[in-house]
């Protein structure tokens, strides 16, 4: 039996509850303190056979050119790269980083290995965009899935070709951050005018003179403020104390919603224009049996198979053979509810309109395409994202 109708519930999330003021370090991070990417190209090595094969020509001329520069000269063709995997190894370098700090890295096979377990990672220098080296990394590295097979048979958990090395890198160079000087720039995580302006309003009650203004909204993204003269000396002192104020974050109505999984998300804000909204259900449902039919008929009669070694012996008792037919039905049935009403009248908040739809028995699916077409007319005075 098949059946097609409206599938299961996964999530229904809805947010109400009036959010309270927010840390400004939570809201905005600061101009020049930021997080930078690095790469590398290295090789791990140890893996007991589950490496690159000879097909995979850039691991051969790796390790040849490895050996070499350690003063071994072997002909890259003569090599076996069975035990030898190439990666590409990834970490991310923290804002100031300093000399000697540890980093996390990631490496991932980029030739035809099929496990990395138990690999050792060599000398492995990690550059970024401008080309220089700022971390070296090294060391074991640990998989958080394994494969195993043989004789055809064989299973895999989650991702053995991709490991980490906790710590397994070592910063050789400081990050390229900037200290703030004089002015200090905040860069909102989330572009809003109301927020920036928030921000500086709250920024010139705590530091503003008589006057004069400490804070300057520059755009929905960016506040300036001026570092007061107390704190020219000890810049970092005034960042801590910023970091701490509280503002209340403005946030745009918005329905997130993600059909996939039947979840859907939607602001306190969210608003609904006067509607009726009628909504019906549609099943169709389809059916299939067999019918087995069987008969029998005497030997020697068309369709039915003789003995073999039986010709010309006596006559006996003639035998039943036994035949099967199969007939297939299937059947098709719709089925169609009554469609159910539900009015919104001017200013319907969400959560009218989620208790509407539920007290008519809708499940997250129905809610997802109501939400669709209400957008669609124009009723849903929100923002509709699909993910």
């Amino acid at each position: 039996m098949r059946r097609m109708s409206h599938l299961s519930v996964a999530a229904l999330a809805i947010a109400t509850v009036a959010p309270a003021a927010t840390r400004l370090k939570d809201l905005a991070g600061i101009e020049g303190v930021r997080d930078n990417q690095l790469i590398g190209y290295g090789l791990v090595v140890g893996l007991a056979g589950k490496g690159d094969s000879q097909q995979t020509l850039f691991s051969t001329q790796s390790l040849a050119n490895l050996l070499e520069r350690m003063g071994v000269t072997v002909p890259g063709a003569t090599l076996r790269v069975k035990n030898t995997a190439a990666v590409m190894v990834t970490a991310t370098l923290p804002p100031f980083a300093q000399p000697g700090t540890h980093l996390d890295i990631v490496a991932a096979a980029i030739g035809d290995a099929t496990n990395l377990q138990g690999g050792l990672l060599l000398l492995t220098p990690l550059k970024a965009p401008d080309g220089q080296v700022y971390a070296v990394a090294q060391g074991p590295v640990v998989t958080s899935g394994f494969a195993a097979g043989r004789a055809g048979s064989s299973t895999m958990v989650n991702h053995p070709t991709v490991a980490r090395a906790p710590g397994g890198a070592i910063v050789e160079r400081p990050a390229p951050s900037l200290a703030p000087k004089g002015v200090l720039h905040l860069q909102l995580r989330y572009a809003d005018f109301t927020t920036a302006a928030r921000v500086a309003a709250v920024l010139n009650q705590k530091y503003g003179a008589a006057g004069s203004l400490a804070a300057r909204a520059e755009n929905p993204a960016l506040v300036s403020v001026q570092i007061p003269a107390g704190y020219a000396t000890h810049p970092v002192d005034f960042i801590a104390e910023v970091e701490n104020l509280t503002v209340d974050a403005d946030q745009p109505a918005r329905v997130v919603v993600n059909e996939r999984t039947g979840t859907i998300v939607m602001g306190r804000d969210v608003r609904i224009a006067p509607v009726a909204i009628l909504h019906g259900n549609l099943t169709v449902e389809i059916q299939s049996t067999v019918d087995v039919l069987q008969s029998s008929a005497p030997a020697g009669t068309p369709g039915a198979k003789e003995e073999p070694g039986r010709r010309g012996a006596a006559q006996q008792p003639a035998a039943q053979a036994v035949t099967t037919a199969v007939n297939p039905r299937t059947t098709v049935e719709a089925k169609e509810d009554a469609a159910r009403h539900i009015l919104l009248e001017q200013g319907a908040t969400v959560e009218e309109l989620v208790h509407a739809l539920t007290a008519i028995g809708s499940t997250p699916r129905d809610v997802i395409a109501i939400l669709q077409n209400l957008r669609a007319a124009g009723a849903l005075e929100a923002e509709l994202e699909v993910i």
